[in-house]
């Protein structure tokens, strides 16, 4: 019962991993497209370098790597730290000194053709972001990081190596360009794996999920730190809707949805939620459909003004999901305490017209 269980809670949360993860994908696309390039930038700066702040060192921590040599712990803390989010990441060390890292395609930052959409910008700002501050972090001035490739130039993917030089770095040497240098071969006995007694599949699909929903807790609030909050707002808001849309099948499937009419929209609606961690209820009239979430997962611990931004946008996937149904309905919501109320009405063909008309 337990095993069944566990395989079906993994399965669930699997499937929120991969929805935030192409909600991801398309908030990138859809920003790359609206603005200018220094744009994107600066809010891929600013999102890994948020995250950097709030990871990195508690994670560095978890995962035991405290006793190694500063290179060799930041090269085996991004293989680790990337795989259980379910990115593959290969190691390579020279010595105590300098340890590489690289990253195989299918890249996940960019998966299918959206590579072919992200500018070079995106990978500078997140390497600016994260990897030039880890010396900063471990109060190391010796520490940086030399990037040898990378996604968006037609290289081999983003790879590089930890260095701890015998001298201080300054600010702008904490980032080294390298492009003719070439990674060790790969050893399949020395790549660092998670301890298998403490990551269960149901702990590691939990992983997974909280992956991918942190790039869009940290990443709706940066880019409307970066555009201003009406344009942050209607491109994570568009990009949500479209997400929704486009992922519904696909998640409908995981939790045996049924495309049908409010009831059934209900139903697959709480079960998805359910793959957030939160807990939902169900109650039905004759004309309406109401799924109480309780936890908001999405929105746990942030800031007020961050959680507002947050719902506004990412409620939007569900309601394109809703919208995606062969019946035509209208999911709203309303959020009461800790918990969020959605209801599921039908929608009359004749109000489609008046609504497309009007527009």
């Amino acid at each position: 019962m337990n095993q069944k269980l566990d395989s079906k809670t993994s399965v669930v949360c699997l499937s929120q991993a991969e929805i935030h993860h192409q909600y991801f994908l398309g908030l990138q696309l859809i920003v790359a497209s609206s603005v200018p390039r220094d744009s994107v930038f600066s809010w891929m700066f600013k999102l890994f370098r948020k995250q950097h702040e709030e990871k990195f060192l508690s994670s560095f921590q978890k995962l035991g790597l405290s006793h190694l040599p500063h290179a060799v712990a930041c090269a085996k803390y991004h293989v680790l730290s990337n795989s259980i989010g379910g990115v593959s990441v290969e190691y390579a060390e020279d010595s105590d000194v300098k340890a590489w890292v690289r990253f195989r395609y299918p890249r996940w930052m960019y998966a299918g053709p959206v590579i072919c959409g992200i500018p070079v910008e995106a990978s500078r700002g997140f390497l600016y972001g994260w990897y030039a501050q880890n010396g900063v972090s471990l109060n190391n001035p010796r520490l940086r990081f030399v990037c040898v490739s990378e996604d968006m130039t037609g290289q081999f993917g983003l790879c590089g190596y930890f260095e701890e030089c015998n001298y201080d770095l300054s600010d702008d040497e904490r980032l080294k360009f390298s492009p003719n240098e070439r990674p060790p071969p790969f050893n399949s006995n020395v790549q660092p794996q998670p301890p298998s007694a403490e990551w269960s599949e149901e702990r590691l699909a939990k992983a997974n999920r909280n992956y991918a929903v942190e790039y869009i807790r940290n990443g709706i609030p940066t880019l409307i730190e970066v555009l201003g909050r009406k344009k942050g707002i209607e491109l994570g808001k568009k990009a949500a809707l479209l997400t929704g849309l486009q992922n519904y099948q696909t998640a409908a499937s995981a939790v045996d949805g049924v495309d049908g009419g409010i009831e059934q929209a209900a139903h697959f609606l709480a079960k998805i939620l359910e793959g957030m961690g939160d807990e939902c209820s169900l109650s039905f009239t004759d004309t309406m459909a109401t799924v109480t979430q309780r936890g908001i997962r999405i929105v746990r611990g942030l800031e007020i003004l961050d959680k507002i931004d947050v719902l506004e946008c990412w409620t939007e996937i569900w309601r394109g999901m809703i919208k995606s149904h062969r019946c035509f309905m209208e999911l709203d919501w309303k959020q009461d305490g800790e918990s969020l109320i959605w209801t599921i009405r039908n929608v009359e063909v004749s109000q489609i017209g008046m609504k497309v008309s009007s527009t």
